[in-house]
């Protein structure tokens, strides 16, 4: 048996409900996927994978390795210059950056990497998550970064 207040509930939950489905199907009516191609522009033939990939305001940068001699310090300062690189590119920003996923070959490289990923985000980095390769990095990369950003 229904009462007042149980009444008034199930229609407040209603309206509150419906009021946000339509505030979701109205943001999302507008939202496309869109490939951002780096300035060579788009590839003759379908790639495997797309290096950027936006869908509304969300932006997905693929992993970014570095495939040169080096240590994990100058191979996460170029890793993070190809995102900053990706990120302009499709018209965001590190300070943009939500979600950060970092995968070493070797988790003795951590702090070398951390010394290099600070301050790279701005004041509010994202969150991360940093993890060691089983089987290591393809490319003989010591790192490998990709994010999900704003736009």
């Amino acid at each position: 048996m229904s009462t007042p207040n149980n009444s008034r509930r199930s229609v407040l939950k209603a309206a509150i409900g419906g009021a946000a489905a339509s505030q979701v199907a109205s943001a999302q009516s507008g939202a496309a996927k869109k490939v951002h191609y780096k300035a060579a522009g788009k590839p003759k033939s379908t790639p495997l994978f797309n290096g950027a990939v936006s869908y509304g305001n969300l932006l997905f940068i693929a992993g970014k390795g570095a495939h040169f001699e080096g240590d994990i310090k100058a191979h996460t300062k170029h890793v993070l210059d190809e995102v900053e690189k990706e990120l302009v590119n499709a018209g965001s920003s590190m300070q943009k950056v939500l979600k950060c996923n970092v995968y070493l070959n070797d988790l003795k490289d951590y702090q070398g990497m951390n010394e290099m990923f600070r301050g790279r985000f701005g004041e509010e980095p994202p969150v991360r998550t940093t993890i060691a390769a089983a089987g290591g990095i393809p490319g003989n990369s010591l790192v490998e970064i990709d994010v999900i950003a704003y736009i």
